[in-house]
């Protein structure tokens, strides 16, 4: 079987895939086009790149043989998934190799940021002599804000106690042991930005991260305050940063990371003294490059000659023949795990996983996998699949448990999930409707409902009364977004009811606010599943 590496990986990764009989190692000495790979990809079985080198769709339809891509890094925006979905190909990357790397350049980036290490070096190269312009602060006794605790967060966090800073931390799934553990108290956003002396981002790419560090966030922060960014560009925003230094609210930013990369020649932040800069240097030590190059290798190796899934961004771990029978729990069971993820509170401690019926019959655990990706999506964007997913929940200090339920029910087969935080429970079961597989959530923190668990979706806590369908109708139409299907549930005539709408657009929050303006409006929640 022939690996075609395509990116310069680590002399360490090449000579682990050089050792194994089974495999034929061809290493390109230059970074190939896509004619280059086509011209090549006959009898290609792995391809492995880093970030340079693209696999399209169309290298693999030429690539009959093609087993696996492996990508020696985290992120995979160079290889077409849902194209190697489709065709049946395993994408594998290497999440853990960089942590240490990325963890120290944020804390370097935090030192010379506290003491204008740059700034003072650059004067001195011009001859300078300049010591008052240059002072600095000293990290103890600071606080430092950490937005997102996991891998990369947790270890700058040990770093930050070791020189006397306290720590908060904002991470909606961590939980609270986890955090007294490692001596951080868990915060919310708007208390990391009113009492952090330098807050630094350590969360995935997703839509509710894009820009979350924006002029709204700045506002509220402490005036000297300082930001790091060694995570992912876009997360801050740049010109609202830009805006919040020239104003006076910022004293100071460290990044290494840009929404558009590489930083063009003219943007603002190379010509302002109070930003370090850094060329995406995060992945960028000795250490870690021979880490990701071992660790993908270790990755393709097993999966071309065992058969074994490591670190798959798109499969889970089954044969083709147990994939097909498990599929439609897979989806129920991601679908069930997005919805209680996003209505339950946060730092949940516990999630319990119930199958009954004929879900008893299939295998627990690609399906418990598939409920954590959907309620973890959040926390690790897209980081999370269903072979990290519970290592990821098991960082956090989220105990999964899987049940098998003899209970009665008018269900021929079921799959309920229970997030708890303390006491405090947040539900969702769901089955199949008709010869398709249809799924459905079928109970909601205990009460019946039917819910179609696709696109937007708006419940509504609602005193009975007549009147209620027309006013959201109306409300609704007015702002020319469309009901797709409708659902009424209550507990008796005039008493408490839930109404379930499936949404082909989200409201803004002015709608929300209308529709909250009636008196019978209890709450209102938007999911999106």
């Amino acid at each position: 079987m022939k690996v075609l590496i395509c990116d310069p990986i680590s002399p360490e990764g090449i000579e682990f895939f050089k050792q194994q009989s089974a495999l034929e190692v061809v290493v390109l000495e230059q970074r190939p086009t896509e004619e280059d790979l086509i011209s090549m990809a006959q009898d290609v079985a792995a391809y492995v790149v880093r970030s340079e080198t693209k696999i399209t769709a169309k290298v693999m339809e030429h690539s009959p043989q093609l087993k696996v891509v492996g990508r020696a890094g985290v992120g995979v925006d160079n290889v077409d998934v849902e194209a190697a979905t489709r065709r049946g190909v395993v994408v594998m990357n290497t999440p853990g190799g960089n942590t240490i790397s990325t963890a120290e350049l944020t804390f370097a980036m935090l030192m010379a940021l506290a003491r204008k290490i740059p700034q003072a070096h650059m004067s001195m190269a011009q001859g300078q002599w300049n010591r008052k312009s240059y002072q600095g602060t000293e990290l103890f006794g600071k606080t430092l804000g950490i937005l997102g605790l996991g891998r990369i967060g947790s270890e700058v966090a040990k770093r930050a106690r070791a020189f006397g800073m306290a720590v908060l931390a904002f991470d909606p799934y961590l939980s609270p042991s986890r955090a007294k553990a490692m001596e951080v108290e868990v915060a919310s956003l708007d208390e990391i930005y009113s009492q952090s002396d330098f807050i630094t981002v350590h969360m995935p790419m997703t839509d509710e991260t894009r820009g979350m560090v924006n002029k709204a966030a700045f506002s509220k922060m402490k005036k000297g305050v300082r930001i790091l960014n060694c995570a992912r560009g876009g997360i801050v925003h740049e010109a609202d940063l830009v805006e919040a230094i020239q104003q006076g609210v910022v004293a100071g930013a460290a990044m290494d990371v840009y929404e558009s990369e590489p930083l063009a020649a003219d943007h603002p932040f190379r010509s302002m003294p109070e930003i370090v800069t850094t060329p995406h240097l995060g992945a960028s030590t000795r250490e870690a490059q021979t880490n990701v190059g071992i660790e993908i290798a270790e990755s393709i190796t097993a999966y071309l000659t065992t058969g074994a899934v490591q670190n798959a961004v798109n499969m889970p771990s089954l044969d083709a023949k147990t994939y097909e029978k498990v599929k439609p729990y897979l989806t129920l069971g991601q679908k069930l795990g997005r919805l209680v993820s996003q209505l339950a509170p946060q730092q949940n401690d516990r999630l319990v996983i119930t199958f009954g019926g004929k879900a008893s019959d299939v295998p627990f655990d690609p399906i418990a996998r598939f409920v954590l990706t959907g309620f973890l999506a959040n926390a690790g964007g897209n980081n999370v699949n269903q072979i990290n997913a519970k290592s990821m929940a098991e960082s956090l200090g989220i105990l999964v448990e899987q049940v098998q339920s003899n209970e009665a029910t008018d269900f021929i087969e079921w799959l309920h999930v229970a997030a708890y935080c303390g006491e405090e429970k947040t539900s969702a079961g769901g089955t199949f409707f008709g010869a398709q597989m249809n799924p459905r959530i079928v109970r909601l923190n205990g009460l019946p409902v039917e819910i179609d668990p696709n696109g937007v979706v708006c419940l509504i806590n609602n005193q009975d009364r007549p009147g209620i369908v027309g006013h959201l109708g109306t409300i609704l139409a007015s702002h020319q977004i469309n009901i797709a299907n409708m659902s009424l549930h209550r507990d008796r005539e005039g008493g408490n009811a839930l109404t379930v709408l499936n949404l082909d657009s989200i409201p803004q929050d002015s709608v929300l606010d209308q529709i909250r303006s009636d008196e019978a409006i209890r709450s209102i929640r938007i999911v999106r599943l």
